[in-house]
Formats: C-alpha cells, sequence, structure tokens
C-alpha cells in the first residue's frame, strides 16, 4: 500500500463541515469512506467539493466504497456502478467454550501467507494495512492452517458499541464458524457486529446461525472493473470504510 493522505476535512468559520477519506492501495485501485457531512450544513455543496478533492485524490485508480443504499444514485451519477449489496448483522452472543487446538493466533501466521490469501478477496495488495490492522491494540486474530495454508482466518475489534468482526475469510462455512468460535471467545461474548456479502449465502446462513439480525445495508460500487474476486469466501468485510 502506497502512502495515502490523511483524511480530508472541511472546515467552516473554524468548525468541521465534512470529511472523506480516500486510501490509494498501490497504483490501481482505492478505497473511498468516511464520507460525512455536518446534518445541519447538507445540501449546500461543501459534500461536493471535499468529494471531488477525494477523487481527484484516487485517479487514474479505479475506485471502490461501500455506500448508503440511499446514496447509491447519486454515487451512480459519478461513475459507480452496483456490485452487490453488504448488509450488517448484530446482536448479543454468548461467549462459546475455548476453542481446539487446531485455530492459533493470528499474529503466528507468517504475514506472507495472509497477504496471499488476502489478495484472494480483496482487489489490491495491501501488506502495510494488514500489518497495521492485525497488530493494533485490542484487535485479536485467529486462524486455521490446512496443508500448510490458511483455510480461515479473522480479526475482532472493539467498537464505539460491542465489537466487530472484520475480516472473516474462510473456505467453507465450517471453517468461518470455527474462527468465530475462536474470536468470540477472545472476546468474552456480547454485541457482535458483522458486515456480510448478501451474494455469499453461506456468510448470511451464518450470521443469522449466531442469532444476529440486519440492522443496516450498503451497497459496493465500483468505477471500473476489478480482478475476480472470491467473494464466496468473505463471510465479513473487513470494514466499510477502508474496505
Amino acid at each position: 500500500m502506497r502512502p495515502a493522505s490523511p483524511p480530508r476535512i472541511g472546515e467552516l468559520e473554524g468548525r468541521p463541515a465534512a470529511v472523506i477519506s480516500c486510501v490509494n492501495y498501490g497504483a490501481q485501485f482505492s478505497f473511498l469512506g468516511f464520507y460525512i457531512v455536518r446534518p445541519d450544513l447538507r445540501g449546500r455543496g461543501h459534500g461536493l467539493k471535499i468529494w471531488n478533492a477525494a477523487i481527484a485524490h484516487a485517479r487514474p485508480r479505479v475506485i471502490g466504497l461501500d455506500g448508503v443504499v440511499a446514496q447509491q444514485a447519486n454515487y451512480q451519477k459519478s461513475g459507480f456502478a452496483l456490485a452487490y449489496a453488504n448488509v450488517r448483522y448484530g446482536g448479543t452472543v454468548a461467549a462459546p467454550p475455548p476453542p481446539s487446538g487446531r485455530v492459533v493466533a493470528l499474529t503466528d501466521v507468517p504475514m506472507a501467507l495472509v497477504e496471499a490469501d488476502d489478495a484472494t478477496v480483496f482487489p489490491a495488495s495491501r501488506p502495510a494495512f494488514l500489518r497495521a490492522w492485525i497488530s493494533t491494540p485490542g484487535h485479536v486474530g485467529r486462524a486455521l492452517l490446512r496443508d500448510g495454508r490458511l483455510a480461515g482466518w479473522g480479526v475482532v475489534r472493539p467498537c464505539r458499541t460491542g465489537r466487530k468482526i472484520g475480516p472473516l475469510i474462510a473456505d467453507d462455512r465450517a471453517d468461518a464458524e470455527a474462527i468465530v468460535a475462536a474470536l468470540l471467545a477472545s472476546a468474552g461474548g456480547g454485541d457482535i457486529f458483522l458486515d456480510v456479502p448478501a451474494v455469499n449465502r453461506d456468510a448470511v446462513a451464518l450470521a443469522q446461525g449466531l442469532g444476529l439480525s440486519p440492522v443496516f445495508e450498503t451497497a459496493r460500487m465500483y468505477t471500473g472493473a476489478i480482478a475476480p474476486l472470491r467473494i464466496d469466501r468473505v463471510f465479513g468485510v473487513t470494514t466499510f470504510e477502508l474496505g
């Protein structure tokens, strides 16, 4: 991942008016998020100005985003096309018993394996991001190795309310459930959120099997073609804001 500009903030009379981020993952792909305009200033063009600055920062890369469904038509005007929907599931989950020994700490897995596996589910190489995401204080990662490769892995992190699991990558539902059980055991249960690609039926079934319910939906959109991805292995999106 090349150095990206920090999130931009637009000010009006010395106070924040709008924010946005656009991370450049290498020379081919960017991801846009954190697009927020202060409610009392919406409809005045402040959002468009900061939006244009982010788009200029990303060009000529293909840009991805997870936008609220209500804004999907506006994103289409800027050249974004719908790929699929992501649905946030949430609820209170009890902590399961500690997992078996076949699940290990993600930090014990060589980063080369993590990076290679991530490349099957994300449109660009992002080694610096993965290292930071896995090692951030409060983030806990678990992995399942099989025949020298990652059959499943995931991270749970604290949020303003409860905890969120993401990414959650696995070969199948059984492997994803093993990782989830390990992550929940480390977190002690409680309020849990999982962002699921709606096109992955096994991921939806996993979320529902945990007793989670839909609370929010986004539209995953891109401005152009990306390399084919294994969405069937994505049981939880890393983050709506950064991809």
